[in-house]
């Protein structure tokens, strides 16, 4: 093999490894916005007040003749 070629190998899977690693970071990143996100939509499901008090017989039946 020549020198040049190795060299050539080196420098290209060097700067592979390198995409690779910005390639996985920015995915990293991108999973702790979604974390983020869903986390606060979970939280501010909490906080919705709940409906106010139905009677027990209400939403038992489907009226399917209408």
């Amino acid at each position: 093999m020549d020198v040049t070629n190795i060299a050539k190998l080196a420098t290209s899977m060097a700067e592979t490894g390198n995409r690779q690693e910005v390639g996985l970071a920015v995915l990293k990143r991108a999973q702790d916005i979604e974390k983020a996100s869903a986390t606060q939509l979970i939280e501010s499901l909490a906080a919705v007040p709940q409906a106010q008090s139905l009677p027990a017989h209400l939403g038992n039946t489907i009226n399917t003749k209408a």
